[in-house]
């Protein structure tokens, strides 16, 4: 551990305090297959100027190359105002707004993302925020447990079409806290839930079923039927959106008879690049009755005593920095930054913006499909409406396709046959507005000559 500045005499004398014979004892707990592995992919002793070449050429293996891969990160239009804002200062630095009296542009900002997306939803009340969709999930699950007073279970139904990196996270979060995920199965044909299959589980205790809208696959659900058995069954209902599609599509609020209760989602595709992975910004919103259930930082508007207009921390219920040993949830900060060029993003673009995004994205995943349709060695695999991704399936293995057409500058799409075996060789493709005819024929034309070249 070269980055702790102690001695190696120091370093003896605490672990003999302790009892503990290495540093790496300490942490004994985490298994062997989860510990991080050496470094051989960047040499030691690199100078400054050594190390940034390293990155740069890292970096520019992604250059050029052609992004259809979406599975809940998307690459859209970013107009050039949004960062350019974001980049200054005020925004760079700004700390967490506890001062009111010195945070009024960091809090109306904050405030006008809980709106804006409070609007999008169709919901009473957003937080800002969550550290990502994933973590925000999770904290819809306690959330749920929380607020659900007439359930005494504590188990979720949780749909195989969630994103199964979705799943993983609200797995390890939650598993130890004695709740149970169960596993909703999907209608292979249609690629969405089977609401007949729910009659399985009438009359036993659910705190909430999970309804994903876009799913995984980018298949539309059936979320009028979903939510009306939720709600028949006095089970919660929790959204996992793509805001982005919220443009075009019913918003939770609005399903079955009385909407959704809580909705989650991922906010990157407002105005936050692909960035190798992150920082995202997650969003979480619910109605007024579950509000004190609700992590993160609530702004409210209001006036000060001169009757003008401003902004303050209404609501922390559940941050550890102010619950302390009672706190129900690990979020202590928000995605400031992200949050920030969202909330530019959307205000830049307006309801006809995100609209008109929307529809482009799925004009282009629809013309993509017709011309794959005529691919020799590919097939659609479900049936159900769609919004900006679709399933294929191949006739040979997905991942060296995969590395074939990322050859030829393609990235082509996620393979499922990991998370998904039953599918066979199949992979979601996305397609957003930044694609043209041409980026779709290059497609068309890689996977032609993947297919051809691959055994």
């Amino acid at each position: 551990m070269p980055f702790i500045p102690h001695t190696q005499a120091d370093v003896r004398a605490m672990l003999d305090t302790i009892g503990v014979d290495t540093v790496s004892a300490l942490f004994d707990e985490i298994p062997a297959h989860l510990r991080c592995k050496p470094l051989t992919a960047i040499p030691d002793g690199l100078t400054e100027m050594e190390a940034l070449r390293v990155m740069q050429e890292r970096s520019s293996q992604d250059a050029g190359a052609l992004c259809f891969i979406g599975a809940g990160a998307y690459e859209h239009h970013i107009p050039a105002a949004v960062w350019d804002i974001v980049a200054r200062g005020e925004f760079m630095t700004a700390y967490t707004p506890y001062q009111a009296e010195a945070s009024q542009g960091t809090l109306q900002v904050i405030y006008e993302f809980q709106s804006m997306m409070a609007h999008i939803t169709g919901m009473d009340v957003c937080n800002a925020s969550v550290y990502d969709g994933a973590s925000g999930l999770a904290e819809a699950v306690l959330m749920a447990i929380r607020a659900h007073r007439k359930s005494k279970s504590k188990r979720i139904l949780m749909p195989r079409t969630v994103s199964p990196l979705y799943r993983d996270a609200v797995k390890s979060i939650v598993e130890m806290q004695g709740i149970e995920l169960v596993e909703l199965d999907y209608q292979h044909q249609s690629g969405a839930i089977d609401p007949a299959s729910l009659a399985q589980y009438e009359g036993q205790d659910f705190v909430a079923l999970v309804i994903p809208f876009p799913n995984f696959f980018g298949v539309l659900e059936d979320v009028d039927a979903l939510t009306r058995w939720a709600e028949a069954n006095n089970i919660f209902v929790i959204a996992v959106v793509n805001p982005m599609a919220l443009s075009i599509l019913t918003p939770p609020r609005e399903w079955g008879e009385n909407g959704a209760d809580i909705v989650v989602g991922e906010g990157q595709p407002f105005g936050i690049p692909l960035s190798s992975g992150g920082p995202y910004v997650g969003f979480l919103c619910c109605k007024q009755a579950h509000v004190r259930q609700m992590p993160g930082r609530i702004i409210g508007r209001t006036v000060d005593l001169e009757g003008k207009e401003g902004f303050t921390l209404t609501l922390q219920a559940r941050e550890q920095h102010i619950r302390r040993a009672k706190a129900t949830s690990n979020i202590c900060t928000n995605q400031g930054l992200a949050m920030t060029a969202a909330t530019i993003y959307l205000s830049l673009m307006g309801a006809e913006g995100l609209e008109r995004v929307a529809l482009a994205s799925h004009h282009n995943i629809r013309q993509l499909s017709q011309k794959l349709e005529q691919v020799k060695g590919v097939e659609a695999v479900f049936t159900r409406p769609i919004f900006h991704e679709t399933v294929i399936k191949l006739t040979k293995p997905v991942a060296p396709v995969l590395a074939a057409m990322a050859q030829n500058g393609v990235l082509a799409g996620f393979d499922l046959s990991v998370d998904y075996p039953e599918l066979g060789n199949a992979l979601v493709v996305c397609a957003t507005e930044t694609k043209n005819d041409a980026d779709l024929n290059r497609f068309v034309t890689a996977l032609v000559q993947a297919l051809a070249t691959v055994e």
